[in-house]
């Protein structure tokens, strides 16, 4: 596959092909605006698309954002993580800040192609479009991508499990590491969904009809279900991840 990757642009439209790559209830995350909506205005140069020259067709997106941290990298990130990657870097685009590092938000194949190398592809070209912006610190609050499986193991105790080649046993956090990353630090609360029992029903056809702790497909971790109180909360964790460039 011949691949153009490039900043999206004016092609937007190809990003349709690229929709449904998350369970529905990761959509309705409140934070996640203070990115989408203003990625055009802001940081048109760090959202990049992959197209295949061949067909036309959309094969993956990396969504990356550049934004201030004055702390030792090194010593960990903040504990939340992807909200407050999107929060500080509009703080930071409205308020003037000078950006120091550029953070990974999110990496999409297009559903036919996931599981073909894809990802640490756009990951490489993620890393160098941060290189060519004068960047030397890419960092990512990672979902790994195998917490699911393992939806009631402790963040703290999956994040950093390795398999006996000493790489980490998730799949994704596996590709991060190969491509050079060191692994920091959890993000305990790096993204929060909350919703009345009503909605957590249509986003994952649960019955959520108890109070306590709810196993939804494709979680990090359970949800948190009140029926008294009307309501579920869900807490993801992710893992921060370092790639000095």
């Amino acid at each position: 596959m011949d691949l153009d990757i490039a900043p999206v642009g004016d092609r937007l439209e190809l990003y349709a092909e690229l929709d449904g790559g998350w369970p529905e209830f990761m959509t309705k995350d409140p934070t996640g605006a203070f990115y989408y909506r203003y990625a055009d205005r802001f940081w048109p140069d760090f959202a990049l698309l992959a197209v295949d020259r061949d067909t036309g067709r959309a094969v993956a997106k990396a969504h990356s954002v550049p934004l201030a941290y004055d702390g030792d990298i090194t010593e960990g990130l903040p504990e939340g993580g992807w909200d407050w990657v999107c929060r500080t870097a509009l703080h930071d685009s409205l308020g003037g800040a000078e950006p120091t590092m550029v953070s990974a938000l999110e990496i999409n194949i297009r559903s036919d192609l996931r599981g073909s190398g894809l990802s640490g592809l756009m990951l490489t070209a993620m890393r160098d479009n941060a290189a060519r912006h004068g960047f030397t610190d890419l960092v990512a609050p990672v979902r790994p991508s195998g917490k699911p499986d393992e939806i009631n193991r402790p963040i703290g105790e999956y994040a950093y499990a390795t398999r006996p080649d000493g790489l980490p046993i998730d799949p994704w956090l596996r590709v991060h590491v190969r491509a050079g990353a060191s692994i920091l630090n959890v993000a305990h609360y790096s993204m929060s969904f909350a919703g009345t029992l009503p909605q957590w029903r249509s986003w994952t056809g649960l019955p959520f009809d108890r109070t306590g702790p709810v196993e939804v497909p494709g979680a990090l971790s359970p949800i948190h279900c009140d029926v008294a109180q009307n309501h579920a909360v869900y807490i993801e964790p992710n893992v921060w991840v370092h790639h000095r460039i």
